[in-house]
């Protein structure tokens, strides 16, 4: 169990002073000698990145085989200061990754290390900017959410499970935790069959998946509505990325306090954990490695052809590449009868 991670985390990250060194500071005594600190100030403030690695006994980092997991703590801010006191639903996501590297660490110290290195990154700011709104206060952040990327998704990362707390919306009717289908280089791909069996096994109960549109993988910036920032990561990476969704049966806004579940956030930790390990022991696949093959041959010119992958797929290696092929005849006659989307502004 991961209870007792979960529960010094929303402690540690619920005072009004807390900054990333507190944050390293106790991953290091719970075992995790490896973290990194990043003040960062912007025009609405600042806060510190915090990035940790967990070595696995058989990870890159040590020469070994064993693929690499990264793991995000997604959110605006832990506090919205002095508009609210303590921990907000949005900061649940930092709690999240907290607790994920607490018990990790304590989990080495004991013996048990995981097959491949774990990467785990979040920030750590307790008094977050905010969105006055008619019906409720929104979260804001102190930075942009390129900023947020690029300090977070990291390039060893070969597979991201991105946390965030999405209880805002009426899309999905239920408390607890919700995975997303894989988001890989701008495509939604079917949901992972070994993800759905971790989630269950955690949780008992049926798995729940989080519906996602196009918009949702769709930068910031291009005026189009997303659930949230939960799959902000899968715009700025080529690695497949799959959201974890910490939701509620009511529409709970991002900025309301003592709305964070210890319960809900320990499944969370759980599924992250366990994930991990089916992902470094090559137990867990995020995609079909024979349909993503399938669809880099059949569809790839006229995807990259339209406007939307323009703008989505651009920061990404592979993407970039792809945007340089040309297109052929077949796929040019398809593409003009498409609608396209505005590209970002």
């Amino acid at each position: 169990m991961a209870m007792n991670a979960v529960l010094q985390s929303l402690d540690l990250l619920g005072a009004a002073t807390v900054t990333g060194r507190d944050v390293a500071e106790a991953l290091r005594a719970a075992g995790v000698p490896d973290v990194e600190v990043k003040r960062f100030t912007g025009k609405k403030g600042s806060t510190d990145f915090v990035r940790v690695v967990v070595p696995g006994a058989r990870g890159r980092r040590a020469g070994g085989d064993a693929p690499t997991l990264g793991i995000v703590g997604r959110l605006g801010g832990i506090g919205a200061r002095p508009e609210k006191i303590g921990l907000v639903s949005d900061g649940d996501g930092a709690v999240t990754a907290v607790a994920c590297a607490l018990k990790l660490g304590r989990m080495a110290r004991k013996g048990d290390r995981l097959p491949g290195d774990v990467l785990i990154s979040t920030h750590i700011c307790p008094d977050a900017p905010v969105i006055q709104h008619p019906v409720v206060t929104m979260m804001n952040s102190p930075v942009d959410m390129a900023t947020l990327n690029a300090e977070e998704v990291l390039p060893e990362m070969e597979a991201v499970l991105t946390v965030d707390t999405t209880r805002g919306n009426c899309v999905v009717n239920h408390r607890g935790i919700a995975i997303s289908p894989t988001v890989r280089q701008g495509w939604i791909l079917r949901i992972s069959e070994d993800l759905l069996t971790i989630q269950q096994q955690v949780t008992g109960r049926m798995p729940v998946v989080l519906p996602i549109t196009m918009q949702d993988i769709a930068p910031y910036g291009n005026d189009v509505f997303h659930v949230n920032s939960v799959l902000q990561p899968a715009t700025s990476t080529d690695a497949p990325v799959v959201g974890v969704a910490l939701t509620a049966e009511v529409a709970v806004p991002g900025s309301a306090t003592g709305a964070s579940h210890p319960g809900d956030i320990e499944l969370a930790v759980r599924f992250c954990l366990e994930g991990a390990k089916a992902f470094g022991q090559g137990r867990c696949r995020f995609y079909a490695v024979e349909e993503w093959a399938a669809i880099q041959r059949a569809m790839p010119a006229a995807w990259a052809s339209r406007t939307y992958s323009a703008t989505v797929l651009r920061s990404t290696p592979s993407a970039r590449a792809m945007l340089r092929r040309p297109s052929p005849a077949s796929h040019r006659r398809t593409i003009s009868r498409t609608s396209t989307i505005p590209t970002s502004r």
